[in-house]
């Protein structure tokens, strides 16, 4: 009797699946991953706001503290219940879109932080693609003049910007172009509450110079490599046999072909970008999400600690996912169906 094994029927269908469609199993699977990670973020976040030292509500209230007035606010924060009780309940509220109440403020976590988060976007998207556009054209054409002294300044002009920290390079820049050299540009850049940002642009040039100084050097390098990669390849030996200029093959053969690699780095930088708007923030008094983090450390504002580091997580698991995707789909060998 003849009997159907199925035992393999199902990995089959999978992996013919995957092969099939390469893209959307790895937005998949990246999300799935994306949504456990945040789940253990949020552990750790909450873990770490509860090891900091002393009584949260007593550091809120201050000399205003009261028996009952303590016990009020420790109900409020859930510190009456266990330490897993503590997180299920904040979980929850998160959950539902509740971010909680500032202890400071006394105002909607979600309200206080919108305008930050608004803002610190800003920052980073101007930033990102000033120093996407400068990194990538200059590794471009260090890269088709390899070895030359253009190649050569470059090189070791970004290799000593990579070893400045963000705080010595805003140092750098205020004194340079709002202290002691020239007074041309604000030395911080203040926001009125509810007003835009883009609605004074001069208080942006600072911040955004600085995180530019800082991240360009990383993609110019990448950018170099790859392209270098990308000038001894077959195909471009191709383009040159064919009478291609030189221009061409840099720009029409080598950098297209050299996308994947960029784009990996371009989300890398942005990921740090994310992290140095704190510093760049606090130094330039620029009201974002960095500035809204120390504001809160310094005050135990505890919900709002929380919050924001949820969404500094949040956003660093989402640029993850979308740069695997970008880079699998600037990809040409790679995001064909495999038959």
């Amino acid at each position: 009797m003849l009997g159907v094994d199925v035992r393999g029927a199902a990995p089959t269908r999978h992996r013919a699946w995957r092969s099939a469609h390469p893209l959307a199993w790895l937005l998949a699977h990246r999300l799935a991953l994306g949504v456990l990670a945040l789940v253990g973020v949020s552990i750790l976040i909450f873990a770490g706001t509860m090891l900091l030292p002393g009584n949260a509500a007593y550091a809120v209230l201050g000399q205003t503290a009261t028996p009952e007035r303590l016990h009020a606010l420790e109900t409020q924060l859930h510190l009456d219940r266990s330490v897993v009780g503590q997180y299920t309940a904040w979980a929850g509220q998160v959950l539902h879109g509740d971010l909680g109440t500032s202890l400071v403020a006394n105002e909607s976590v979600s309200t206080l932080l919108r305008p930050r988060i608004e803002n610190s976007i800003v920052l980073v998207v101007l930033a990102g693609i000033i120093a996407t556009i400068i990194g990538s054209l200059l590794g471009a054409f260090a890269a088709g003049r390899r070895d030359g002294l253009l190649d050569h300044s470059l090189s070791v002009l970004f290799l000593g910007l990579t070893a400045l920290p963000e705080f010595v390079v805003a140092i750098v820049l205020v004194m340079v172009f709002s202290t002691n050299v020239w007074h041309v540009l604000p030395a911080v850049s203040p926001i009125e509450p509810g007003a835009s940002v883009l609605s004074s642009p001069r208080l942006l040039v600072l911040p955004v110079a600085t995180l530019v100084v800082v991240v360009v050097p990383y993609i110019f390098r990448m950018t170099r490599g790859a392209v270098i990669e990308a000038l001894e390849s077959e195909y471009v030996e191709m383009a040159v046999l064919k009478g291609a200029s030189r221009r061409r093959q840099l720009f029409a053969h080598a950098l297209p072909n050299a996308a994947a690699p960029i784009i990996q780095v371009v989300g890398l930088n942005l990921l740090y970008l994310a992290g140095g708007i704190v510093v760049v923030e606090f130094v330039f008094n620029y009201p974002g999400v960095g500035q809204g983090l120390v504001n809160a450390v310094q005050a135990r504002d505890i919900p709002m600690i929380q919050a924001v580091v949820l969404v500094l997580a949040a956003f660093y698991i989402a640029v993850n996912i979308a740069t695997d995707v970008v880079a699998l789909a600037a990809s040409p060998r790679r995001r064909r169906a495999r038959t």
